[in-house]
């Protein structure tokens, strides 16, 4: 009840109002059964410019941080994002994948939209990073069309670090929906589960337009972490 409060008097009004997003394609989601509509991932905002548009309910798979934060303000932001449709998901340890995989499966199996982000994680840049076989995995177990999605502009309104998302044009792009019936009983290969994920990246590339990095978002932020603490310990500022 509250995610509809947030979509169409809160939330999802402002959003359309301040962002006035452009929106293409969106008659390739489905009006109903389940679908997973997967998308890059560039801020923060992203979470909820593309529930604001969208004429269904969905669902995202969200950091499991944003549910256990301490005190009162930790309280209601858990409450904000499960009302806002997010299920948390904790990414460390080695189960990680397949917990994510087994919420999003719970997702689909009542005939819901299930958002991801194959990346893993928010591009820190503004580029595209390899996917992981997640996504492949559910769209072969559950047997459900990978609805392509590119936000283009969300970047710039809200970079890393930035709270407070400034005003810049957005355009949301929902692509034709990609079906691997054709893998039927294949997700355990891991060669399948590649080549699925390499086309749905494809996909969401073909339509943000984006610079591509065949490298994980994950890593290639903690080689640049690791550069600048490098630089930092070779050019100490002089005070």
């Amino acid at each position: 009840m509250f995610y509809y409060l947030l979509k169409y008097v809160l939330l999802g009004p402002l959003l359309r109002l301040v962002f006035r997003p452009r929106i293409e394609g969106l008659q390739h989601v489905p009006s109903s059964g389940a679908a997973i509509v997967a998308g890059n991932h560039l801020s923060f905002s992203d979470h909820f410019l593309m529930p604001a548009v969208l004429k269904r309910r969905i669902t995202f798979l969200a950091k499991a941080e944003y549910f256990t934060g301490p005190g009162i303000k930790g309280r209601l932001t858990a409450f904000f994002f499960h009302s806002a449709g997010q299920i948390p998901v904790d990414r460390s340890g080695k189960d990680a994948g397949q917990a994510a995989i087994r919420e999003g499966l719970g997702v689909l199996s009542k005939g819901e939209l299930l958002g991801i982000y194959p990346e893993g994680t928010r591009s820190h840049d503004g580029r595209l990073y390899k996917g992981k076989v997640g996504v492949a995995v559910m769209a072969l177990k559950a047997g459900v069309p990978v609805i392509p999605c590119a936000m283009i502009g969300t970047f710039e309104a809200q970079p890393p670090g930035k709270k407070i998302p400034r005003v810049h044009p957005v355009m949301i792009r929902f692509g034709a929906p990609l079906d691997f019936s054709r893998y039927a009983g294949m997700e355990n290969e891991k060669a399948i589960l590649r080549a699925v994920t390499d086309e749905i990246m494809y996909s969401i590339l073909s339509l943000s337009e984006q610079e591509y990095v065949d490298q994980y978002a994950a890593v290639a932020k903690a080689e640049e972490a690791e550069r600048k603490a490098e630089d930092r310990r070779r050019f100490p500022k002089i005070r």
